[in-house]
């Protein structure tokens, strides 16, 4: 397994939720406004924003190799790649009746709540420009307290953020979470668990455990 799978397999999640969600909620203007942590681009803004609201021309485009790889920063022949790797392992899936592809979602959250932090560790690094993640994040600031020490950031140019880098969980993450908040959401969760501090840890399982049910 690489990490950048788990990364695909978050953004099938993501994918999942929109494609079940009313043609209201796929719109740009029903995203919070403060999730934003870098300087604003237009690329910022992912295809998944324009699709048509009718579920089956949204699964047309939306699972194909091409959308996945314009969504993740991950290359076609990787995300090719990654697919076939989780599902030898059981963490992805087939849909029976539409034929694409879905996380497993009990299973990777098995994994990621057990697993994740030895097998794809985190630490603090050096002070750097970034985006804020674990606590830093907006899914976890109104729950987890600063105490004043530099916050956990993923290194990027654009951030507006000054703290301690973390290396993000693969390498286009910082591509990715700009294009979809689910995907910062999930990420800065994971990073929490990643880094093991063990209060952190209990607030982010409960409300990944939310994304992923």
């Amino acid at each position: 397994m690489k990490s950048q799978d788990i990364g695909l397999l978050l953004k099938l999640i993501s994918l999942e939720h929109q494609e079940n969600s009313s043609s209201q909620d796929r719109g740009i203007f029903t995203w919070p406004h403060d999730w934003r942590d870098w300087e604003s681009h237009s690329d910022d803004i992912g295809q998944p924003l324009l699709f048509p609201t009718v579920s089956s021309e949204f699964r047309d485009f939306a699972y194909t190799t091409r959308n996945l790889e314009a969504e993740t920063g991950i290359s076609k022949t990787q995300i090719s790649e990654s697919l076939r790797r989780c599902i030898d392992i059981g963490l992805a899936k087939k849909d029976r009746q539409f034929g694409v592809p879905r996380a497993n979602k009990k299973a990777l959250f098995e994994f990621i709540i057990s697993g994740i932090k030895y097998v794809f560790p985190a630490k603090l690094g050096e002070v750097t420009r970034g985006i804020g993640t674990s606590f830093a994040a907006p899914i976890l600031q109104n729950d987890i307290l600063s105490s004043g020490e530099l916050i956990p950031v993923w290194p990027d140019a654009r951030g507006t953020n000054k703290g301690q880098a973390v290396e993000p969980l693969f390498k286009s993450a910082t591509l990715a979470i700009k294009k979809d908040p689910d995907m910062y959401a999930m990420l800065a969760l994971i990073d929490s668990i990643r880094l093991g501090n063990a209060r952190e840890t209990n607030i982010a399982k409960d409300k990944l455990k939310s994304f992923l049910e």
